[in-house]
């Protein structure tokens, strides 16, 4: 898939840059309805969906709100600072965290050196903290952060290429600069019950079950060789619009 992804223009030139504190650059490519791509079939997959579903529960269809492409080039990929991402979905006005879940699957080798994903367990029990600006992205109130740090266990997710991470919208998590001489690419894949409104969101595939394929679709059907989809554009994004946060 990190080949594919690397021979895909479309979605290369539809990365976002967003700055970091510091001024390095972390690039991704956000788009919203799953096709008949590789990365659309991975999303679609019965073993994707399925767990997505027995984790969040519920009588309601699973939807995908949309799926991102990380990409962390070697030596200037930038942090990620830390964030819930109910924290950005917030500003979408989804009613319900609980019913927001993220899929994170490595592409590449992530680990401490090339600046893999740090988690806070237990921190989404916390519920939603207050978020602002940090550089180009939304960052959480270093005060609950430290607290939370305090209190509860710091993980480093390090990743071999296929893994996954489950992770709950209220989890709080970071990630540090990209240093290594490596890649350190991921898809996410964000996941909503169809019972849950966003009373702020355009698109329409956070209302729309997913139509779920085989797991077998990734490897053995014909799949589209570029991602044809609905790329997010950074100024469309509500959680990069206005500054009135914290309320």
């Amino acid at each position: 898939m990190h080949k594919a992804a690397t021979a895909d223009d479309n979605m290369l030139n539809n990365a976002l840059d967003l700055n970091d504190q510091s001024g390095k650059k972390t690039k991704l490519s956000l788009w919203f309805t799953p096709g008949n791509d590789v990365f659309g079939y991975l999303t679609r997959s019965q073993k994707m969906v399925g767990s997505v579903a027995q984790l969040l529960g519920g009588q309601s269809s699973v939807c995908h709100f949309h799926s991102k492409l990380m990409q962390k080039e070697p030596k200037v990929g930038g942090a990620w600072e830390w964030h819930q991402d109910y924290g950005y979905w917030y500003k979408n006005q989804f009613m319900f965290p609980d019913q927001l879940i993220s899929v994170m699957i490595a592409l590449t080798a992530a680990n401490k050196q090339n600046g893999c994903l740090q988690v806070i367990k237990g921190s989404h029990k916390m519920g939603r903290v207050n978020h602002g600006y940090a550089g180009e992205q939304v960052g959480a109130d270093m005060v609950m952060v430290e607290n939370a740090l305090q209190s509860m266990e710091l993980i480093y997710v390090e990743l071999e290429p296929g893994d996954a991470l489950f992770f709950h919208s209220n989890l709080l998590h970071r990630s540090e600069a990209n240093l290594s001489d490596y890649h350190r690419w991921s898809i996410i894949s964000c996941y909503s019950l169809q019972s849950n409104l966003a009373y702020n969101e355009k698109s329409a595939s956070w209302k729309t079950p997913v139509a779920v394929v085989p797991d077998e679709a990734i490897m053995e059907w014909q799949t589209e060789e570029k991602v044809k989809a609905d790329f997010l554009k950074k100024e469309e994004d509500p959680a990069l619009q206005g500054n009135e946060w914290g309320k």
